[in-house]
């Protein structure tokens, strides 16, 4: 995909007005975000896949940790699955972080294809190659075709990782950006339609082609000094319009009075700021209700992993399943998944929780069994799946408290863990 070419869809006396007063605003008011101490491509790039569909103040701590066990491309490509997954329990929408992984490998791969293939290589001796690859870090690909082309990286992601790490003149379009776009530029049209999004795409473009040539500009009107950012236009451009979006422009309740912007903003001036951006309707929630069972033996607890090639993949878990009938029997279910009734069974706690269009309902139950060998791993097992579907056999296994601090679990499950393990601990 070649990289997008100017248009004419704002008049130069606008992007003279509107880029410099973005530039000024984000230099003066950015929040002060580990990622931005860095131009480390590596670091930019974790940073914008966290980000996704989650709140910056959520992310910040998952961040710090990620760089501290992972600082490089290389330490991400070898880490094991366990792991990367330990270290995003919490963030959800585990695909990033495999995706994540995938596109690490690609580049540490394609590294060692171009070391085996250079001509200089047979030409050294083997205490002169570690310096050498020592010397031949894997680099973060700088073309922009090239980062699109990563596993888990979109458009956005792709112009934000060129113009932040970069500075490239590569435009971005998220929530925040659509939501100061369509109110500056008064877009009443869903910007979810192709062609108010490939607006949106050519508004955002020409901002930040504008930037790329800003070699100084006025800072008040009599002095016209050089920008001590200058060589960061693009990225504080693009930065500044997410930011924006996050402080000042948000969805409700708006600061307009202090925007920056506010004398071109058109939503503004005609106070249609509460009706922009037109999103349509809002897609429906649906209800789904689960059952999880969560069986005790000797201080340990039955966990099962899920497969590859679900919904949170390589998570773990009690044994669980969806009830489609909120006055189902938990001992029926119970008798259902684990394949051995319960001699009793006591409400733990009930987990809510939302994921893109569903709102979950999870209630977990303590179960105990009359004997042993009823409770052995066994004779246990455990379906994945829904009735009426047909399920594949799975054995749980054995894990205490301590074992399941290492493995990662979806945040329902990962809450009923602990409910378990400190229920262990006050009756010792």
């Amino acid at each position: 995909m070649a990289r997008p070419t100017p248009h004419s869809a704002l008049r130069t006396p606008q992007l003279k007005r509107l880029v410099p007063l973005l530039l000024d605003w984000f230099a003066a008011n950015a929040r002060d975000l580990p990622w931005r101490r860095t131009r480390d491509p590596y670091a930019i790039w974790v940073s914008e896949i966290m980000l996704q569909q989650t709140q910056v103040k959520t992310v910040i701590p998952f961040w710090n940790r990620w760089m501290r066990e992972l600082p490089t491309i290389e330490a991400a490509a070898k880490a094991s699955p366990a792991k990367i997954h330990k270290l995003w329990e919490g963030l959800g929408y585990y695909t990033r972080v495999r995706n994540l992984q995938k596109a690490a490998k690609q580049i540490v791969n394609r590294r060692r294809d171009e070391f085996h293939e250079s001509p200089s290589k047979n030409q050294i001796g083997d205490s002169q190659i570690s310096s050498l690859q020592i010397q031949s870090k894997c680099r973060f690909p700088e073309d922009f075709d090239d980062v699109l082309a990563l596993p888990g990286i979109g458009r956005y992601t792709a112009g934000a990782i060129c113009s932040i790490a970069f500075n490239q003149p590569t435009p971005i379009l998220d929530g925040n950006v659509i939501r100061v776009l369509t109110r500056i530029f008064g877009i009443a049209e869903n910007p979810k339609e192709k062609e108010t999004n490939a607006r949106l795409w050519k508004l955002a473009e020409q901002l930040v082609s504008h930037a790329s040539r800003i070699t100084h500009h006025a800072n008040n009107s009599r002095t016209r000094t050089r920008r001590k950012d200058e060589d960061d236009c693009c990225s504080h451009l693009n930065q500044s319009l997410m930011e924006l979006g996050a402080l000042v422009c948000t969805p409700r309740n708006p600061l307009c009075r202090i925007c920056p912007v506010n004398k071109l903003c058109v939503a503004f001036r005609e106070n249609r700021v509460e009706e922009l951006p037109n999103l349509g309707k809002r897609e429906t929630m649906t209800a789904r209700r689960f059952v999880a069972f969560v069986a005790e033996r000797n201080g340990k607890f039955l966990v099962r992993q899920r497969p590859a090639g679900v919904v949170n993949a390589h998570l773990w878990e009690f044994p669980n399943v969806e009830t489609t009938n909120r006055k189902s029997d938990p001992e029926l279910a119970a008798k259902y998944i684990l394949g051995v009734a319960p001699s009793g069974i006591e409400p733990l706690a009930t987990v809510k929780h939302s994921i893109t269009r569903y709102r979950i309902t999870l209630e977990g139950y303590r179960v105990s069994f009359g004997g042993t060998s009823s409770t052995s791993p066994h004779l246990i097992k455990t379906r994945l799946g829904t009735p009426g579907t047909r399920p594949s056999e799975n054995i749980g296994v054995w894990k205490s408290p301590a074992q399941m601090q290492w493995l990662a679990f979806t945040a329902a499950h990962k809450k009923l863990a602990s409910l378990a393990a400190n229920r262990i601990l006050s009756n010792r």
